[in-house]
């Protein structure tokens, strides 16, 4: 690991000036990195992904960790709130269940109690090439992913190319179902952004995962009020301390006779970003949750999946899971 300065944030304002690089270049040198729970900065540091000049702590921001009604029946989540906070939260339990049930769903006690919203949503991709300091991949500023012909069992089947990473939180899909909102602070002020549109594909940039600017942080989150039901249904290959090999963010309010009136699907541990199955969502629409229609939205879900060499399990798993997950909200 490069040798760091360290800088404790008071405030937002100061967390940006401490952010934003002396010179407008972007590299891993020159970049200061904003710190969290450090679960995911400081394991990027020591494989010398990230070298960053200076690492500020945001947790010494104080009030950045609030969970607050909006006064609408929704929800404000700061950034620095730890995942432990979401999961326990007794708001997010009775109205926004799948929530809490994607935040205990992260790895270790000990992780969620450090682990923040803010950090979760903005890691770095799990896959080992990249994580591997001596492989120097597309996302790294080489020339080739070596995943696409290489060892690809835990890569996308959707949304992939040129490189074919998965996003790693399990947060970000529940959050896009429940249709939330992220507040973003930079030098030039704040804005608030829908979180669908906060992921970038490899596609516009191979280096970056979301569109976060040099000295932004995200601040907030915000959830609207709804009256549907949620869950979060995610596969691990271990019990704990793992992530997704898929899951699914299912959202779906009914009306009075049962039929759905609307309904939101996000998958994880699939693309490079929460991937969003608006056809297997609409396809829900106005109909009752019974075996074929169930059966009919799995396979929407995953119509346009690209399977690598080694992860074509993905397919099928994805249909299970949101089969798994339409029968629980169906209940």
């Amino acid at each position: 690991m490069k040798a760091f300065e360290w800088a404790n944030a008071t405030s937002v304002d100061e967390a940006v000036k401490l952010l934003t690089p002396a010179s407008p270049k972007m590299d891993s040198d020159t970049t200061p990195r904003a710190l969290g729970g450090g679960q995911d900065l400081l394991t990027t540091m020591k494989a010398y992904i990230e070298r960053p000049p200076r690492v500020v702590n945001l947790k010494t921001i104080k009030g950045l960790d609030h969970i607050t009604d909006d006064g609408k029946g929704g929800l404000k989540i700061g950034a620095t709130a730890t995942l432990t906070a979401i999961h326990e939260n007794p708001d997010i339990q009775k109205g926004f269940p799948g929530l809490s049930e994607a935040a205990y769903s992260i790895a270790t006690p000990q992780i969620r109690n450090l682990g923040t919203l803010g950090g979760n949503l903005c890691q770095r991709p799990r896959c080992w090439y990249f994580r591997l300091e001596n492989y120097k991949c597309l996302k790294k500023g080489g020339t080739e992913c070596f995943a696409s012909s290489g060892d690809n069992k835990y890569n996308a089947i959707l949304g992939g190319g040129p490189s074919f990473i998965v996003h790693p939180s399990d947060m970000a899909p529940m959050l896009i179902s429940l249709g939330a909102t992220v507040t973003i602070a930079g030098k030039d002020g704040q804005r608030t952004i829908p979180l669908e549109t906060f992921f970038i594909l490899p596609t516009e940039t191979p280096r970056r995962e979301n569109v976060l600017k040099d000295g932004e942080i995200i601040t907030e989150i915000q959830i609207p009020a709804t009256a549907a039901r949620s869950t979060y249904v995610k596969f691990k290959e271990r019990d704990s301390l793992d992530f997704a090999m898929a899951s699914v963010a299912a959202v779906v309010e009914f009306g009075p006779d049962k039929t759905v009136k609307d309904a939101r699907l996000t998958l994880g541990g699939v693309a490079p970003i929460p991937w969003v199955a608006k056809d297997a969502a609409a396809s829900l629409v106005g109909k009752k949750l019974d075996g074929d229609t169930i059966k009919n939205a799995a396979t929407l879900a995953v119509a346009d999946a690209s399977p690598l060499d080694r992860n074509g399990y993905k397919v099928i798993l994805t249909q299970t899971l949101i089969r798994r997950a339409l029968n629980q909200l169906n209940a």
